[in-house]
């Protein structure tokens, strides 16, 4: 409750201060009626459907082949998107061929490019911080994800305070370079950060706003030309996020927006793609950009509890927050969770389970899963329990009295209990281990001498994004954090596996393909590489002669 006081704290003062903007930039007429918005959030139905198109070469434009989304909570067709096909992926490729390998801007060419994204930037930021705005945003989140308010909310909020960290100078300071001394007079060495040109972002629909801005702005940043690819799913809520950052000053044709499926997109031929979404994807495109890629992909993450047992009740609600939230549909949400025997002599159990029961679809803590039926998620649920010792703690069964359509899932918060030596074994371990994008978490405890066993099971996993030890003892946490690799790794007795904010990089580790978001250095790995150039003006020595062969 008190985070939520402070962000409101916080949201109030930013919006004193972007008014202040507006009304100093003759706006503050327009703003009450969101002049970039071409979509009212709720008023989006089945007699008034939006219509979500693509761009290119700095135009807005519709398509052949129209794809009907439905609303995920009552199935009612709310949404069309303009479609590219292979057809029609011609002009995008042709924006993208427009600019060169050396970027629309590098340290050398139109620097004024850095302060006009600072710019930009700082426009964004204020306009985000409009209570009218970020309820805009929010409510539109919700309309395609559903998910409670505060966790939309949470969205808007991390984008704001991302655009607001690089307002100004910071833009520019990203591509900072350094030098190093040469061996004689007149040599030196400097190191730049350089773009790559043409790219592409393709990121999932669990964060329709957050994701998406965080790696676009990166990209144009650091000078190159983006073609953006949202899920179609919830693609609406970046193309109005779009129009606000034409409408805050973004050169209409800096960017491309395009709706695709996944064969067509791979014909746009960029220089380098970010992919954020499922492992099983990001290795098929790999594969099929012949490694040109760098991936934020899903992670069976995971969460230990140390020796020492307290505040039991709090951290049952990060337990909660971290499968739950968001109906269990995030990268980073708790997939499974290793208690020490300490624990399960508490209450922690019924408490996550209290508070798992309390969420509800009419507030959306609990709503549709867009990736997972409910078919899918019952039949493993079933086969989980064919496993020795395993049991059902809570959850398990079919959401009630609701219309979400069939082609999505919806399903209690569910939480299955195996025990530590069956997950081991090989016949269980991929099955156990198996993400369900949904609200469906493992569960299971250890004894103090089978820590080495927690660790094993860990060691074995494949992708490795966030990770929780809940502890305040040191020696525990050094043994765990020393023998693991989680790129965004929590530590103390409010480690959390969730609600990343803009503030610490936020990726996994362990792949050289490895993609962060959100940090300077999330933004320089990601969306630079390193350019050296070695000065040599002389002057040649007096007196030299031309020297043996060698």
């Amino acid at each position: 409750m008190h985070r939520i006081v402070l962000q409101r704290e916080i949201r109030s003062r930013a919006s004193h201060k972007a008014l202040s903007w507006f009304s100093s930039s003759n706006l503050f007429r327009s703003v009450h009626s969101l002049p970039f918005a071409t979509v009212e959030a709720e008023g989006i139905s089945g007699s008034q459907p939006a219509e979500v198109q693509n761009l290119v070469q700095g135009k807005w434009t519709g398509s052949a082949a129209w794809n009907t989304l439905v609303d995920p909570l009552n199935g009612e067709p709310f949404i069309k998107v303009a479609e590219v096909d292979g057809n029609g992926i011609q002009p995008f490729v042709e924006s993208l061929s427009k600019c060169p390998k050396h970027g629309l801007h590098n340290p050398f060419k139109s620097p004024e490019r850095y302060l006009l994204y600072g710019d930009i930037s700082a426009k964004a930021a204020n306009m985000l911080a409009l209570p009218k705005v970020s309820d805009f945003f929010t409510r539109l989140i919700q309309r395609v994800s559903p998910k409670s308010y505060q966790q939309a909310f949470g969205e808007v909020y991390v984008t704001q305070k991302f655009l607001e960290n690089f307002s100004g100078d910071q833009v520019r300071f990203l591509a900072r370079s350094f030098a190093v001394p040469g061996n004689h007079i007149g040599q030196q060495s400097h190191g730049y950060r350089w773009p790559y040109g043409p790219v592409a972002i393709i990121t999932p629909f669990n964060f329709p706003l957050e994701i998406p801005v965080l790696q676009l702005m990166g990209a144009l940043y650091m000078g190159n030309k983006p073609v953006l690819k949202v899920d179609s799913k919830v693609s609406i809520v970046m193309e109005q996020m779009m129009r606000l950052l034409h409408y805050c000053g973004l050169p209409a044709e800096d960017v491309d927006f395009i709706n695709s499926d996944g064969k067509t997109m791979n014909k746009a031929n960029p220089r380098m793609t970010l992919f954020t979404g499922s492992s099983r994807i990001a290795e098929k495109l790999a594969v099929d950009l012949k490694g040109h890629v760098k991936l934020e992909d899903a992670g069976f993450d995971w969460k230990i509890l140390g020796p020492d047992v307290e505040e039991v009740d709090y951290v049952a609600w990060v337990c909660d927050q971290d499968a739950y939230a968001c109906s269990g549909q995030k990268c980073s949400a708790q997939s499974i969770l290793f208690m020490h025997e300490n624990w399960s002599t508490s209450s922690l159990i019924s408490k996550i389970k209290d508070l798992a029961e309390r969420r509800k679809l009419a507030d959306l803590t609990v709503g549709p899963v867009l990736t997972v039926t409910t078919e899918a998620m019952l039949e493993h649920k079933k086969k989980l329990l064919q496993i020795s010792g395993s049991k059902l703690l809570f959850g398990g069964e079919p959401l009630e009295n609701h219309s979400i359509p069939a082609i999505y899932g919806a399903i209690k918060p569910t939480a299955i209990y195996i025990p530590l030596e069956e997950i081991l074994k090989p016949t269980n371990y991929e099955l156990v281990t198996k993400e369900i994008f949904g609200p469906f978490q493992i569960i299971t405890d250890y004894k103090k001498d089978q820590l080495p066993m927690v660790l094993d099971a860990l060691e074995r996993m494949h992708a490795h994004l966030t990770a929780a030890v809940v502890s305040n003892d040191p020696f525990f946490l050094q043994d765990v954090i020393g023998k693991t690799v989680n790129g965004t790794t929590y530590a103390g007795l409010r480690a959390r596996t969730t609600g990343a904010p803009q503030n610490h990089w936020f990726g996994p580790a362990g792949d050289p393909r490895g993609a962060g978001i959100g940090t300077p250095e999330a933004i320089k790995l990601v969306w630079s590489c390193h350019r050296e150039i070695i000065y040599d003006f002389g002057p040649v020595p007096r007196g030299w002669e031309i020297p043996p062969s060698t």
